[in-house]
């Protein structure tokens, strides 16, 4: 299967290099290659891509911004389907770095990455999972584990995520598979897994059993809740 792409970079320079490179793999076509965030989300829209790779500083709509349109409730019911985001930068753990996983980015790399390690990336995020620079991740892991209470995400962390990952959120909570959430929920499940993926991101958590931890801290459920019904009922 073809992943389409959308690739966002002010620097002309660096979009022509990074697109050549992307489009060289025989699994991945570039459909638009943009200067803003604003273009971005535009194209995605219109073309239907399924992964955004954007930098993370731009002028006017910045890839922080970007990111929190793609991954949307309104993107995803536009498309039927989620959105991957692959953030670039040449800067390793920034507050903007910080922000774009807040929005939902599903990964983010260095521009001076190894070739393979962008191709990579861009592989992992359509396939659903997270990518994080291993520089970047020993990291945020680091800051995320001086946080108060064992290193748990605080509960207000749960307003960062949107309408459907609280909603896939509270299923988890319920002890559903990926696979049980997207029948419940009549979705792929690719799409349950990018929604896990990034839950995890947005909260900070290690894994599904501190989301979920989060999830009951924060009343998002209650240990007496019933399952949610199925959709369409």
């Amino acid at each position: 299967m073809t992943i389409r792409l959308v690739l966002a970079d002010d620097d002309a320079l660096v979009r022509a290099g990074i697109g050549m490179l992307l489009a060289a793999e025989p699994d991945l076509e570039v459909v638009a290659e943009v200067g803003d965030g604003a273009a971005a989300v535009d194209a995605v829209r219109r073309l239907r891509a399924d992964v955004a790779v954007v930098d993370v500083r731009m002028p006017g709509v910045d890839g922080v911004e970007a990111t929190r349109r793609l991954t949307s409730d309104a993107m995803t019911a536009a498309l039927g389907r989620t959105v991957a985001v692959l953030v670039l930068t040449t800067f390793h753990v920034s507050e903007a770095v910080y922000a774009s996983l807040r929005a939902g980015a599903s990964g983010f790399v260095l521009k001076d990455a190894a070739p393979s390690e962008l191709v990579a990336a861009v592989h992992a995020v359509a396939d659903g999972e997270a990518w994080l620079d291993p520089a970047v991740a020993r990291q945020l892991i680091a800051e995320f584990a001086r946080r108060p209470q064992s290193g748990l995400p605080p509960p207000t962390e749960v307003a960062a995520l949107t309408a459907r990952e609280r909603e896939v959120l509270v299923l988890m909570a319920h002890g559903m598979s990926n696979t049980e959430i997207a029948r419940h929920l009549v979705v792929e499940a690719g799409t349950v897994k990018t929604h896990v993926s990034r839950i995890l991101m947005k909260l900070g958590a290690r894994d599904r059993a501190q989301a979920v931890a989060v999830a009951y801290r924060s009343r998002l459920v209650g240990p007496n809740d019933p399952v949610p019904p199925p959709a369409g009922r």
